[in-house]
């Protein structure tokens, strides 16, 4: 049997709206790139897996090329293409072929020849006779013969496939095979409103600039994921938009980024939620973390800008206070100062994410779990209601991540709120499940003499 290949490693390259986050789509068979009619909309890298044919396929979708000043928004954008094109087997290079070549695409081929890497020329919306003309214009570019393509509509796939079959990297041995997909990863999101440092957040934890970064606020749009390690643990980092406030969000692309960061909430397990600690617990910041508690995901806050504490002692203390008074949903939840721009309390900000992690997926064993049960409700039973008394018999754990309990019992639907909340407090004291979202249930038992 033949070893395994390595994935080939492709960047997607090309200036502003030639389609480059809609062929990035299709080949992923995902809508996971934003996508809209405007240009500019993808700024940092994006990842995905493709497979095409017997290919396998790791595309990074980039920002559109563009000439600008290197210390500006659009010149650091083209800083991390050309990252991209450095870690890359092999650039496609996308040009329009309904709009014809351009001088940007010109120049930028220039660029791309000089890095030295292998090109696949791939001429976009070829659909229909309109993009003839740029698809012959596009030889003279130098790099071969185009691969006429519609991103849109899937046409010139086998075509593409060809091409990028002549870039396979060297075979690598059985045992440097890729892992199974359950390799003990563990999933983080990093939220926040705009401009609390998430991106700078995820580059200092990393230890390079993956993330565009600056002064500019809402500057990451997609959900760009990350694999990295921590002290050999394999993880899984996700950058996210910055959330405004529902009110503010008008434009479909804010939306769309919206949706995206949602989508990131729900499939991590531990969510850091970056707050400024000039304007820290702002309603925002609840909104956030309340929706990250009902998704039943671990919440850890990172108090950002560490750094500009003048009193760090009584500050912490402060925060710690307004925490457990704004979200007591989840008292005792990790809150650790951090500075993104230096470094600070990165380590104890992993060292809380895995604690949590770990209290989030704890299991109890349904035998010491009603040995507590009992004692419980001999110290402090049920109050009566309307005369009668509301029994409860015991109780299971139903799931974890988050912890899921299951209490059974008679007449447990007139049970008071205040009494639920003192069996939950009373199961995240005794079994240290304190931080994390626990979900309670009451089921009424089935009484065998009552009449059907």
């Amino acid at each position: 049997m033949a070893p395994p290949l390595r994935p080939l490693k492709v960047a997607i390259i090309g200036r502003p709206n030639v389609g480059k986050s809609t062929l990035f789509n299709r080949l992923v068979g995902r809508k996971i790139a934003l996508v809209d009619d405007r240009p500019g909309v993808t700024r940092d890298r994006r990842e995905g897996t493709a497979e095409l044919g017997d290919l396998l396929i790791t595309l990074i979708d980039t920002a559109g090329l563009e000439e600008a000043d290197p210390g500006s928004l659009e010149g650091r954008m083209r800083a991390q293409t050309e990252r991209a094109v450095d870690e890359a087997d092999v650039s496609l290079f996308l040009i329009d072929a309904r709009a014809g070549l351009t001088p940007t695409d010109r120049h930028f081929a220039d660029m791309l020849r000089k890095t030295g890497k292998p090109v696949v020329l791939v001429a976009n919306k070829c659909e229909g006779a309109a993009g003839d003309p740029g698809f012959y214009e596009s030889f003279a570019l130098g790099f071969g013969e185009p691969v006429a393509f519609s991103a849109e509509h899937g046409l010139g796939l086998a075509d593409l496939h060809e091409a990028l079959r002549a870039h396979l990297p060297d075979e690598q041995p059985e045992d440097e095979a890729a892992a199974p997909e359950d390799d003990g990863t563990v999933r983080i999101a990093v939220v926040g409103r705009p401009n609390a440092g998430k991106s700078t957040l995820v580059n200092r934890l990393i230890g390079e600039d993956r993330m565009l970064t600056g002064p500019e606020a809402g500057i990451t749009r997609d959900a760009i994921a990350v694999d990295w390690e921590w002290k050999g643990r394999p993880v899984r980092l996700v950058d996210t938009a910055g959330l405004r406030r529902k009110a503010r969000v008008q434009e479909k692309l804010e939306k769309l980024s919206v949706g995206d960061a949602l989508r990131a909430i729900r499939a991590a397990e531990v969510v850091i939620l970056v707050v400024d600690e000039q304007m820290p617990f702002e309603k925002q910041d609840l909104q956030i973390a309340d929706l990250v508690t009902r998704e039943g995901r671990a919440l850890v806050i990172a108090v950002n800008k560490w750094d500009r504490c003048e009193e760090p002692d009584t500050r912490i203390r402060e925060l710690r206070e307004m925490a457990d008074r704004l979200l007591p949903q989840v008292r005792g939840m990790p809150l650790v100062p951090v500075s993104a721009l230096t470094g600070y309390g990165l380590p104890k900000l992993m060292q809380a994410v895995f604690k949590v992690r770990e209290r989030w997926e704890r299991r109890v064993p349904t035998s010491e779990l009603n040995r507590w049960f009992a004692a419980l409700i001999e110290h402090h039973p049920p109050p009566a209601v309307a005369g009668r008394r509301i029994k409860l018999r015991y109780v299971t754990q139903g799931a974890s991540r988050p912890p899921t309990f299951i209490t059974f019992g008679t007449r447990v639907d007139a049970l008071p709120e205040s009494y639920r909340r003192y069996l939950l407090n009373g199961l995240r004291e005794a079994f240290d499940l304190v931080g994390v979202p626990v979900r309670l249930y009451l089921r009424k038992t089935e009484n065998p003499y009552e009449k059907s």
